[in-house]
């Protein structure tokens, strides 16, 4: 199973959004289940119900994740950190693989927050593939509605997309 985690609890993102494409892309290139973790309404701030049920359903049984994080204050939202660290660590990331998209608005496209997910990641023993996506100015790269705008960026993200299937 591949989990696109949305790295943020905001409603109606652009995170969200990317998720959810990356999600259609991937559903047409492979039978694999791909399944996209909202952090939107889930109190994942404390290891109660609700963040068990999402280890169970999204965390626990997926072997490749791809990370959608926008830029907030040089890094990821501190919702995402704090999801992870409320995970059974173990269980939920050792010894698997991960892609990582980082968003913003701005010309970065959360290159800082993208660096600091990797060292979190290879430190809980998570594969980092080296095909790191950058969307800056998402909002010239995906309509408000989530479909691409340029070809140049769908290249890229199939080109993504097939890294992580062969990963």
């Amino acid at each position: 199973m591949i989990t696109i985690i949305a790295g943020t609890n905001r409603a109606d993102s652009m995170t969200l959004k990317t998720a959810n494409l990356y999600q259609k892309i991937l559903n047409s290139k492979t039978d694999e289940e791909v399944q996209v973790l909202s952090m939107e309404n889930h109190a994942v701030w404390e290891r109660g119900a609700d963040m068990l049920d999402l280890e169970k359903k999204f965390l626990v049984p997926a072997n490749k994740f791809v990370f959608v994080m926008p830029e907030y204050n040089a890094s990821f939202p501190g919702i995402l950190k704090v999801m992870m660290d409320n995970s059974d660590v173990k269980k939920c990331w050792w010894n698997k693989k991960a892609i990582l998209v980082g968003i913003s608005d701005g010309r970065a496209g959360n290159l800082r927050g993208i660096e600091h997910m990797t060292a979190i990641l290879h430190y809980l023993k998570v594969q980092v593939h080296f095909n790191k996506l950058i969307l800056s100015k998402v909002n010239d790269e995906i309509s408000k509605q989530g479909d691409i705008l340029k070809k140049e960026t769908e290249a890229l993200i199939v080109l993504q997309v097939d890294d992580l299937l062969s990963f």
